[in-house]
């Protein structure tokens, strides 16, 4: 299962290769290999797209340059420069990771998968990332992209492991970078989840799948694909959402906060979210109000 030829992997990977090499969107993280601002990146991008983190990219790497400033800032700070991005764990995982940089590792990002693991919020596609586009190791980066492609190329549905497997096969030596880059790119652009451009494809002749309407398309059952998010209008995370960004203006008493998320009719899931947002230390109580830390 989860298997290409030798043959074919030169094929794909001479096929990608050439697609790519003009057709690579110019990304502010792509014109870096500072370690810190790739790992900024890829935290940024995690379960939020390309378009929403763009517009809060550079002004946050502005602000947090390094490491150590991040360790050093209040966690407020950076949570009102991450304010649209959505999951704010992550901003304060980034938080947590920059104090543990900055105290264990002289405030350089580690080079070592290990050492990358044991960061807070960085699982193995983050710290992968890291050891490709930061240090150019020979490692393949999995997102839903390349996970999607790979399925359709082998024509079979495929877990985490074996879906690894094959993407550090086809990996060419030397050059992890563009390769990675290439690959979510062609799945982000023409391999797509929901309208595949096969008629335009340059793996048209080796895809397994070949966008056959009368085959179910594997990657749906794929790990690793993306699977519809939760609808947003009424959630939860709209309304921590909401909290987060009034009690960035100024502290809020409980009520207040119930009345900034909508939810003055229904107190009992206000205090839940709001105990939530206390209990992972995203706003703490000062002087009986509700205030970022």
């Amino acid at each position: 299962m989860g298997e290409l030829t030798q043959r074919s992997r030169d094929r794909v990977t001479g096929a990608l290769l050439a697609w790519g090499e003009s057709r690579l969107r110019d990304l502010p993280w792509r014109r870096t290999q500072d370690p810190w601002v790739i790992l900024v990146s890829e935290v940024m991008l995690q379960q939020t797209s390309v378009a929403r983190v763009l517009p809060k990219f550079d002004a946050f790497i502005d602000r947090f340059p390094r490491p150590g400033d991040l360790a050093e800032a209040p966690l407020g700070d950076a949570l009102m420069l991450w304010e649209g991005l959505g999951y704010p764990r992550r901003c304060r995982n980034l938080r947590d990771a920059a104090v543990v940089v900055q105290r264990e590792h002289g405030g350089r990002v580690p080079d070592d998968i290990d050492a990358l693991l044991a960061l807070p919020g960085i699982g193995p596609y983050t710290a992968r990332a890291i050891l490709a586009f930061a240090f150019g190791r020979n490692v393949a980066v999995v997102d839903t992209n390349a996970a999607r492609v790979l399925s359709r190329l082998v024509g079979e549905p495929m877990k985490l492991a074996v879906t690894q497997g094959l993407a550090d096969d086809v990996v060419p030596e030397g050059r992890s970078w563009e390769w990675n880059q290439i690959m979510m790119d062609f799945g982000a652009t023409l391999c797509t989840a929901r309208a595949p451009a096969c008629d335009r494809c340059p793996l048209s002749r080796l895809c397994a799948w070949g966008g056959d309407i009368n085959r179910p398309d594997p990657a749906v059952a794929t790990q690793g694909t993306s699977r519809p998010q939760p609808k947003f209008e009424g959630s939860d995370r709209q309304a921590r959402g909401r909290a987060l960004r009034a009690v960035a203006q100024q502290p809020l008493r409980d009520e207040e906060v119930f009345a900034a998320m909508n939810m003055i009719d229904d107190v009992d899931r206000a205090k839940r979210l709001l105990g939530q947002l206390l209990d992972e230390g995203l706003v703490v109580r000062v002087n009986g109000t509700v205030t970022l830390p």
